[in-house]
């Protein structure tokens, strides 16, 4: 059993302190946050993360979990001090290193014996040689330390089962020893471990990160072709993820991505590439086609009912993606914002996220259950694709409605089988003109030139730049997205 010292009790220290406890070691959670650790000491957890309750719960009674403000009892005899706070954007991208600094810093002047000091946070290239420099700034001349990258890579919503069944566990040290020790910690897990440089470890998460993120607007582009000639993007990336060059994943058409991690990601790789003389230009376009896909909701919506002055939207869905609560860069921030603006009362309902939502959106008016937000409604917008709207009794929906349109930003109906329920339905890249047919600019004789832009397009709705059982009409195999 080693004795491990986690930093910052968000969605990633939290999972890494919980599950590294269920493997069998002593962890200490610090967190300067005293209301966060008081709730935590009481099993109220500041996060919605399925499973983590419970497993929170077991290793608080079975003592092998803990959790302080003080970092002086948090660090007591611990082999392995684990950084896990907060990168946030800063004004021009880069990502923002105060709460890493001043992690480093508490740990250095509360350096008593040798320990293995721990980067999990997503951070630029270069700032394990800062944690060091910190660290050395502050501690002892006589007491080693060694520090070593260990980006994570899990997904809010599955976090548990990819910490305890990863794909692989990157460490980056320029001590093999201290690599070493770390790997240790993750022998019963029997997954691949890559040992690298430090700054190879940090350029191998943003790297990943950046490239799941392109393949999502890379499919969303191909998504507003299909639209435009009679494609369906959801066949289209069938028959794409069948060749295992490319793969299955990531290629769900719908509103972008979001959450914690890719957004001010891929913000900070392309500001780490400008400011180092490289012209990032297919990173920005993935953040652009990305803003671009929260648009086009309105300009579907605009195609239907004219001005949205005065029109009831319901919106289905308030967190990231499913199975989370988080909000950072949900792509209903961005809907709700324009709908508003454009003098539209908004009805929201997310089965988990409603609290959390209220802390980030002004004013926001939530209701009870997906039929209340679709009661009188002018139309109905699919943000989030929780299972219990794949389930929803469709023709209850529609009767409810003051207007039968849905707009379905997450592919999780069937076109024609809404059509015949009776809705005006509009997905995202279904190459369809509202019932099923191809898509109105479609002609088979001649192909025009390439269409405007997603960009251009959307000029004329306006909206922020920031990030911020299958029942009728439901696919009976729908992936699940990742995202």
């Amino acid at each position: 059993m080693k004795t491990i010292t986690v930093i910052g009790t968000g969605y990633v220290g939290l999972v890494t302190g919980t599950c590294f406890a269920d493997l069998g070691n002593r962890v200490r959670c610090i967190d300067i946050d005293e209301t966060v650790v008081e709730k935590l000491n009481k099993n109220e957890l500041p996060i919605y993360e399925p499973g983590l309750a419970e497993m929170v719960r077991r290793n608080r009674e079975s003592g092998r979990l803990s959790f302080t403000t003080s970092y002086a009892e948090g660090l007591e005899d611990s082999e392995f001090a684990f950084i896990c706070v907060d990168t946030p954007s800063g004004e021009t991208g880069e990502a923002d290193l105060k709460y890493i600094r001043s992690a480093a810093e508490m740990i250095g002047r509360e350096l008593d014996h040798p320990m293995t000091i721990v980067n999990r946070s997503t951070v630029p290239i270069g700032t394990g040689d800062v944690v060091a420099e910190i660290v050395s700034s502050v501690a002892s001349d006589d007491i080693p330390f060694s520090v070593v990258s260990n980006p994570e890579f899990t997904r809010e919503g599955a976090a548990i089962l990819d910490f305890l069944q990863p794909d692989r566990i990157v460490l980056g040290a320029t001590d093999p020893e201290a690599a070493e020790a770390v790997a240790q910690l993750y022998l019963p897990l029997r997954a691949p471990i890559m040992v690298t440089d430090l700054r190879t470890a940090e350029m191998i998460k943003y790297a990943s990160n950046a490239f799941l993120a392109t393949k999502i607007s890379f499919i969303n582009e191909i998504a507003s072709v299909c639209e435009k000639v009679g494609a369906d993007i959801k066949e289209v990336a069938e028959g794409m993820g069948l060749d295992k060059r490319i793969g299955p994943e990531f290629l769900n058409a719908g509103l972008g991505w979001g959450g914690s991690c890719f957004p001010k990601d891929v913000r900070a790789l392309e500001h780490t590439a400008s400011i180092h003389g490289c012209h990032p230009q297919l990173l920005r376009a993935v953040m652009e086609i990305n803003r671009d896909q929260r648009r086009r909701i309105l300009l579907k919506l605009h195609d239907i009912l004219g001005a949205l002055n005065g029109k009831t939207i319901g919106v289905w869905g308030l967190a990231f993606k499913p199975q989370t609560d988080d909000m950072r860069g949900a792509p209903s921030r961005d809907i709700i914002h324009m709908l508003r603006s454009e003098g539209a009362r908004v009805k929201a309902y997310d089965p988990v996220a409603v609290d959390r939502a209220k802390t980030v959106i002004p004013n926001l008016e939530v209701v009870e259950d997906a039929y209340e937000a679709a009661r009188e409604a002018d139309a109905v917008i699919v943000v989030t694709e929780w299972n219990e709207f794949k389930n929803i009794d469709l023709p209850r929906v529609r009767d409810e409605m003051r207007r039968a349109v849905l707009i379905d930003g997450r592919n999780i109906y069937e076109p024609s089988k809404m059509s015949a329920l009776g809705f005006t339905y509009r997905g995202v890249g279904r190459g369809y003109a509202g019932s099923g047919d191809r898509g109105e600019d479609f002609d088979s004789e001649k192909m025009p030139g390439l269409p405007a832009t997603a960009a251009a397009a959307a000029q004329s709705v306006g909206g922020p730049d920031d990030d911020p059982s299958a029942s009728d009409g439901v696919p009976q195999s729908e992936a699940e997205r990742c995202v």
